[in-house]
């Protein structure tokens, strides 16, 4: 695929035929053996961000093509471990397509969602200051990738239903967070 960037594309932003068009491909998405257990199934994680007000689900693209999906969301960074859950958006249902992993769009996409975390803040006013997620203990290429993506290690957590877990975040006022 050969590309330095990706685009995420809100699916709240669109009408229902660009919409549609996104969940095929969300639908064809798969993940490698094993990675289930860290990250549910695609097409239904995107359902969900949709029926949650309070969460809003991209469409990762590189190259012209669908290459994974994530949700950020508002008032739950409790969820990952954080001590509130106003101060940050919750990075969740992250997964880049198996098929492209090890291209390094994990962190491309990570670090994008921080900055479409940063926008959605000044354009509605919010009151967060960064981008927090959880991240299983045993995912060691998911936390390389958040840290190449200006993650940083915030402590552990034990919430998670796949076992123990690392809370990692990033300020809006850190480097790479432009």
């Amino acid at each position: 695929m050969g590309t330095d960037w990706v685009w995420l594309i809100s699916l709240r932003d669109l009408d229902a035929d660009a919409r549609a068009i996104q969940f095929g491909a969300v639908a064809e998405m798969s993940l490698l053996p094993g990675q289930e257990r860290f990250v549910g199934d695609p097409l239904r994680m995107a359902l969900a961000g949709l029926a949650d007000e309070s969460r809003r689900p991209y469409v990762v693209e590189a190259g012209g093509e669908a290459v994974g999906l994530l949700t950020l969301q508002t008032g739950a960074a409790g969820l990952a471990g954080w001590p509130d859950d106003q101060s940050a958006w919750l990075l969740r249902g992250f997964l880049i397509d198996g098929r492209h992993q090890g291209k390094g769009l994990g962190t491309l996409a990570a670090a994008a969602a921080v900055e479409a975390a940063r926008k959605l803040t000044a354009r509605c006013q919010g009151s967060e200051t960064g981008v927090v997620l959880s991240v299983n203990d045993e995912n060691t290429a998911g936390m390389a990738a958040y840290r190449r993506a200006g993650f940083i290690d915030a402590g552990p957590y034990l919430g998670g239903s796949a076992g123990p877990q690392r809370t990692m975040f990033q300020s809006f006022a850190a480097p790479g967070a432009a």
